[in-house]
């Protein structure tokens, strides 16, 4: 059963909602449904309308992201070369989770709120799974890494680069990205 289209009106103020939501998410401060009511000057009902809980907004938030994300999996399946396919898929997870703050507390979190989230976060691990055994089987990765191995690695990555506070995102990405290479670098096996 899909949901039926909204009003002019309350597209208008969900969009409203989540760009305000977004604007807090960058700015680092904390998601609470009655502030961001009073920042997007609506009322404090109609957002626990749109968003019954600051996890459902801040999934909303995160959503394109995601989403992205997994087309980029999506993409790196397509690609021959199994180790490529396997670096193309993670530095684009370093950069999405250096780049976009909604993303690591989403990835995170034990549960999720919105079935879209479910649905996207699953496809992401399955891709994951997908490229990592392609990488195996090519005997491209050391054979003894396994995905629950890689989630802390990456996590940790992403620490790392994020205790450069003095870096913008772009820059963080970056550095996160050349401590992937470094990372990759003692996995390979070419």
């Amino acid at each position: 059963m899909s949901t039926p289209p909204l009003r002019k009106d309350a597209a208008r103020n969900w969009r409203h909602i989540v760009e305000t939501a977004r604007q807090y998410v960058d700015d680092g401060k904390p998601l609470q449904l009655n502030d961001v009511a009073r920042t997007a000057s609506i009322g404090v009902a109609t957002v626990y309308r749109h968003f019954p809980t600051p996890e459902a907004l801040l999934e909303t938030v995160a959503l394109p992201a995601i989403e992205k994300l997994l087309r980029r999996a999506e993409h790196a399946l397509a690609e021959d070369d199994p180790w490529v396919a396997l670096r193309e898929f993670l530095a684009a997870v370093i950069e999405v989770m250096l780049t976009d703050p909604a993303v690591p507390p989403v990835f995170a979190a034990a549960t999720d709120t919105l079935q879209d989230t479910g649905d996207l976060k699953r496809g992401l691990a399955i891709a994951f799974g997908e490229l990592l055994a392609r990488a195996h089987a090519a005997g491209v990765i050391d054979s003894s890494v396994t995905e629950s191995d890689m989630t802390p690695l990456m996590c940790g990555i992403a620490y790392a680069a994020n205790m450069q506070s003095d870096l913008d995102p772009t820059e963080r990405a970056a550095l996160g990205l050349r401590y992937l290479d470094l990372l990759l670098t003692g996995l390979h096996r070419p």
